[in-house]
């Protein structure tokens, strides 16, 4: 299996999670924790606790998708490694990183935000094996997102409040409203970094650019992202190491690049003789 197979084939699996993490009307399956004594906590809205639930669900689906298609399933081998799950090709030994994302929409055509990693540690070192990863960057053949959009339905859920068993009933679900999609990682990322302090990439937030894979670095190609991401400065950082920004967006980046390959095609000619030079020297020290 390809990268190109592993994607398509993940698509399409994915179009059937609804059944499995939602109702016939939409709302989440899931109501909220039960202890050994029946009693049942409602869940919280917090993106991270709903992420890691929705991850737990669809675990033993992830396993059924890895044995129909040959595949070997390695989840993520520590907290806060990269991929959350990493697929293994048993017939051409291919790796494909899948990372699992959710967030809640904003409104019908947005969502309050993603982020789609880190763009400093193993995304640069990408041969490094003592990164925050399971395999080196380089190792894996795709890196993939799988994305779970939903909405709040209920934005205060009454946390005080235990409930018994027997009123399960009784209790609303705090999302609803799926909408899951499987895309490249660089297809749906932004040029700006996520919220906050933290150093991660950004993703667009329009949700048809994300269910399609159709964000800037779509029509950019990879090699743009990869290029883009790698040397990224943000402000934060060039406070604290001195080193100035390159580019700060997609347009500052253009015009850096522009005055790099107009200094270069200047001096082309005197580029390919210093080549010639540095090749010759080599063969005389070997």
């Amino acid at each position: 299996m390809n990268k190109e197979e592993f994607l398509l084939a993940l698509q399409t699996e994915v179009a059937e999670y609804n059944k499995i993490i939602a109702t016939e009307k939409g709302d989440w399956i899931v109501k909220g924790f039960i202890d050994i004594t029946k009693r049942i906590y409602t869940i919280s809205v917090d993106t991270k606790v709903v992420s890691k639930v929705i991850e737990l669900l669809l675990i033993p689906e992830f396993e059924k998708f890895a044995q129909k298609y040959d595949l070997t399933l390695e989840n993520q081998t520590k907290q806060n490694f990269y991929p959350d799950l990493t697929f293994i090709s048993n017939k051409s030994g291919e790796k494909f990183a899948v990372d699992i994302k959710s967030t809640v929409k904003d409104t019908k055509n947005k969502i309050k935000g993603m982020t789609l990693g880190t763009y400093q540690g193993y995304f640069r070192k990408r041969d490094n094996k003592r990164e925050s990863i399971t395999y080196p960057y380089n190792e894996y053949s795709s890196h993939v997102v799988l994305g779970v959009l939903y909405s709040h339905a209920n934005d205060k859920p009454n946390e005080k409040y235990v409930y018994s068993l027997d009123e399960l009933d009784k209790i609303e679900s705090v999302i609803r409203d799926f909408q899951f999609f499987v895309q490249p990682k660089f297809k749906i990322a932004s040029a700006t970094k996520g919220s906050g302090n933290t150093r991660n990439i950004g993703s667009t937030k329009s949700i048809d650019e994300l269910l399609n894979g159709t964000g800037i670095f779509s029509k950019l190609g990879e090699h743009v992202f990869d290029d883009y991401w790698m040397y990224f400065v943000d402000e934060q950082s060039s406070k604290e190491t001195g080193i100035p920004r390159p580019y700060k967006n997609l347009k500052s980046y253009l015009e850096y690049k522009e005055r790099g390959m107009e200094v270069l095609n200047r001096n082309k000619e005197i580029i390919e003789n210093l080549k010639e030079e540095d090749e010759d020297e080599t063969e005389d020290n070997d």
